[in-house]
């Protein structure tokens, strides 16, 4: 048989037939291969057929081939499986920082990693209603360039903003930008925060990644670790409730033996709870005293309450009597 001009690319295509169009329910016989390869501009005999499978299956690709009521040919194992990329499809279409517009872009890709039967069955998963996504598409970019910068570690420059009942950007600092020495990215409360090294406050601070624009890498060395030696940012994301700020300082709780999981959940498993009586536990704890972490203690309906400083005591009491004002 005479070669087609495609022929080189017979392996190629072969693979990527198997890949995108069998399945273990959906396998195809060697005639439908030709068939398939035939369709590509490529013609094959059986005999190469079997040599071509062969071939794929010693290169590490899963080719399998089963006899009997269904017989055909088809890929086993994928790099991913299929409950995997469900998983990786949620977690993009859920994902409020991923503007609707990438989520569907993400999407289509993460659908090539299915065979065309099973995508589907994944079709069928992301359509989801109501999911909130953020108005700013530059993100994605934006949290690629931050790795970059964190990897370098080079000072930023960049515009930060608000938006306005009218959706329009109202920039901070008249529009001036902000130069700042990235430390590391947090996800917290569905969006992304840079933690960074304030150049002009000479503090740790965090910004929303989709309220930045303009971001430029300089050539700058990072700034920072004379002030912050021992920085962590696992730690920082801790003491931060909703990444909100305020006075930082060691707050002791007390709480009720089976809320032991909620302070666990929060603040991580290593963490020491000091038994308190029959009932009880406390536990001293380093915390940013924002409203966030105020309505934390709040929602969990004094099972967990603050005992120690007095300053963090009076303050929290300041904020329950302010709203209780607000009530009468």
């Amino acid at each position: 048989m005479a070669k087609s001009a495609n022929q080189k690319t017979k392996l190629l295509h072969l693979s990527r037939i198997l890949l995108r169009q069998t399945d273990e329910d959906h396998p195809l016989s060697v005639a439908q291969l030709i068939q398939a390869l035939e369709r590509e501009g490529i013609r094959a005999e059986r005999k190469s057929v079997y040599d071509d499978l062969e071939a794929l299956r010693l290169f590490g690709l899963d080719v399998q081939c089963r006899k009997g009521k269904a017989p055909g040919w088809f890929i086993g194992e994928r790099e991913f499986e299929l409950p995997e990329v469900k998983l990786l499809m949620d977690a993009v279409q859920s994902s409020r920082f991923i503007t609707q517009k990438k989520s569907d872009a993400l999407i289509r890709k993460l659908e090539a990693l299915a065979s065309v039967h099973q995508a589907g069955q994944l079709q069928r998963q992301v359509y989801v209603s109501g999911r909130i996504k953020v108005m700013n598409e530059s993100i994605y970019y934006n949290v690629d360039k931050l790795h970059t910068a964190i990897a370098g570690q080079k000072a930023i420059t960049f515009k930060y903003f608000d938006y306005d009942i009218h959706r329009q950007k109202v920039f901070h600092r008249e529009g001036r930008r902000y130069a700042v020495s990235p430390f590391g990215l947090i996800w917290n409360s569905e969006n992304y925060y840079l933690v960074a090294f304030d150049h002009a406050h000479r503090e740790m601070r965090h910004y929303r990644v989709d309220k930045m624009t303009e971001i430029a890498l300089t050539c700058l060395p990072r700034e920072g670790r004379e002030q912050y030696p021992d920085f962590q940012i696992a730690q920082y994301g801790q003491k931060h409730f909703g990444m909100y700020s305020g006075p930082e300082m060691k707050v002791t709780l007390r709480g009720l033996r089976d809320k032991a999981g909620l302070v666990w959940d929060r603040f991580g498993q290593e963490v020491i709870l000091a038994p308190d009586g029959p009932d009880h536990f406390t536990v001293t704890l380093p915390v940013v005293l924002s409203p966030q972490f105020f309505g934390w203690l709040f929602g969990l309906d004094g099972s967990l309450t603050i005992t120690a400083p007095r300053e963090a005591v009076c303050l929290y009491r300041r904020k329950l009597e302010a709203a209780a004002r607000q009530l009468a």
